[in-house]
Parts: C-alpha cells; sequence; structure tokens
C-alpha cells in the first residue's frame, strides 16, 4: 500500500518538491487478522480436504494401488466461499494476505514495509498451524488417511520436484495475479476482489489439485505438513516445492502486473491510491 504526498514547501509558496512514498505502518490489528483469517482458512481447507480426499488403495499382488475419485470441484468451491467469507471481513484490517507468497509480492511491489511483511509472515504461519491443530482435534484418524491435508506432488507428475515447483508456481502465479489486479490496481473495481480471487483460488485447485495437492501458500503447505508429520520428499524437496514454487510465482506475479500495468496508467500528481 504506497502512496505519494506532496512536501510541505509546495504548501509554503516554495518551489514543488517531488511526492514522497509513504508506506503506512501496520498495527496490531492487522496482525491478529492474518493470524485468524489463515487460522479460518487452513482449517476450512484441511478439513475438506480431509473428509474429501481418499488415500490410494492397494489393488493386490504385483499391482498398482488405485486412487478413488476424488471431488476436486466440492474442495475447489470451499477455498473460493472461505477466502471469499475472510476478505470480505479482514481486507480493511490487514489487506487479508493470508498467504506468505501473497505478502512477499506485494512486499516487493512496495504495498506493505519489509518489517510488517515478517510479521505478516509469521502470524500466518502461526495460523497456519493453529488451523490444522484444530482439524486434528476434530478427525482423530490423520484425516482418513491423507495427513490432515499435507500436499504431495503426485505421481501425475512422476514425483518430480521441479514439475511441482512449476505447478504450484504458476497456480500461485495467477492468484497474485487477480490480487494485484482487482485489489491493488487504483483502477480496478475492488468491489470484485474478493470474488475475483476466492473464485481464482478455486480454479487453480481444481486443476493444481490432482498434481500436487495445490498448497499455493506455504502456511497452507505447512500447518498440515507439520501437524500430520508428513513432509513430502526430503526437506529440500518441499521447500522447493512447497515455499519457493509459491513465493516465485507470487513475486513474479505482483512485479510484472505492476510494472507492465499500473505503473505506465498512474494519473495525477500522487499516483497510487491507498490500497490494503
Amino acid at each position: 500500500m504506497a502512496v505519494s504526498e506532496p512536501g510541505v514547501a509546495a504548501g509554503l509558496g516554495g518551489p514543488p518538491v517531488e511526492p514522497v512514498e509513504v508506506i503506512p505502518v501496520r498495527g496490531p490489528a492487522a496482525f491478529v487478522a492474518e493470524f485468524f483469517g489463515t487460522f479460518g482458512l487452513v482449517f476450512f481447507i484441511t478439513m475438506v480436504v480431509s473428509l474429501f480426499v481418499t488415500p490410494p488403495t492397494a489393488a493386490g499382488p504385483g499391482l498398482p494401488p488405485t486412487q478413488p475419485f476424488i471431488d476436486w470441484s466440492v474442495i475447489g468451491l470451499v477455498h473460493v466461499f472461505a477466502l471469499f467469507l475472510l476478505i470480505q471481513t479482514l481486507a480493511l484490517v490487514s489487506g487479508a494476505h493470508l498467504n506468505p507468497a501473497i505478502t512477499a509480492g506485494l512486499t516487493v511491489i512496495r504495498q506493505i514495509r519489509p518489517v510488517d511483511a515478517g510479521i505478516y509472515i509469521l502470524c500466518q504461519f502461526a495460523g497456519g498451524v493453529l488451523g490444522a491443530l484444530l482439524t486434528k482435534g476434530l478427525i482423530l484418524d490423520e484425516g482418513a488417511g491423507v495427513h490432515y491435508g499435507a500436499p504431495a506432488v503426485s505421481a501425475r507428475l512422476s514425483g518430480s520436484t521441479w514439475l511441482g515447483f512449476v505447478a504450484e508456481g504458476v497456480g500461485t502465479f495467477f492468484l497474485v495475479l487477480a490480487v494485484v489486479g482487482v485489489a491493488v490496481n487504483p483502477r480496478a473495481t475492488k468491489e470484485w476482489a474478493a470474488l475475483v480471487i476466492g473464485g481464482t483460488l478455486g480454479a487453480a485447485v481444481m486443476i493444481i489439485g490432482p498434481l500436487t495437492g495445490a498448497g499455493l501458500n506455504p502456511a497452507r503447505s505447512f500447518g498440515p505438513a507439520l501437524v500430520g508429520h508428513s513432509f513430502w520428499g526430503s526437506g529440500i524437496d518441499w521447500i522447493v516445492v512447497f515455499v519457493l514454487g509459491p513465493v516465485v510465482g507470487g513475486v513474479l506475479a505482483a512485479t510484472a502486473y505492476h510494472f507492465l500495468f499500473i505503473l505506465p496508467g498512474q494519473k495525477g500528481p500522487l499516483g497510487m491510491e491507498p490500497v490494503g
């Protein structure tokens, strides 16, 4: 959230002073909102995954396991409804990032101060762990065998770390593209932001879910992985796919949209208006 303010000298009749960029300071209310919002988001996601995803079953000696049908449309719609609710209720308090990849992208384009971004990310990870713990408290059988929704690279990607990285990065790229396009762009119709962002996440989950479990959010991936004791691959593999993938995709989306579409179209002496 970057704005510009004219210098004092201009108001006193002195020579014009270039506008100074100001990034508002986030306070305790914003940090609590990020913690609570990420807690709610991860709880909804881990619950629906635990209830609707069924692990592969043995098909017999010498045969590969059989994967029962998974209704990713239901899982995707829960993402839509949950994120819509949380953005509508918390966006005016903290911007409703609820995702370290979104916070990283907005930090790069100077919508939030790095120190506040660091606190946001800590709150998001803590909220993600608490959300997964609540799911564990309600479902005592490891979430029907899926480790409370911990994501993993599927056989459809041949278990490839780098294909998982690409899938997570692409999904998060479009999510952050929606965030910057409808919530940061000063010329956007922000009344549609919650629906557009929630719908983008839901669509990405329906497509990326069968490939990686659709983490698309390091805090969402970390919570159930920690609680369910299920970090896919080695520690490095998990970080590459479920942390670096979303962060790289989010930063690329925010940077590309900001410099290609927002900066060239800025009008007026104050530039961008306050956002989130």
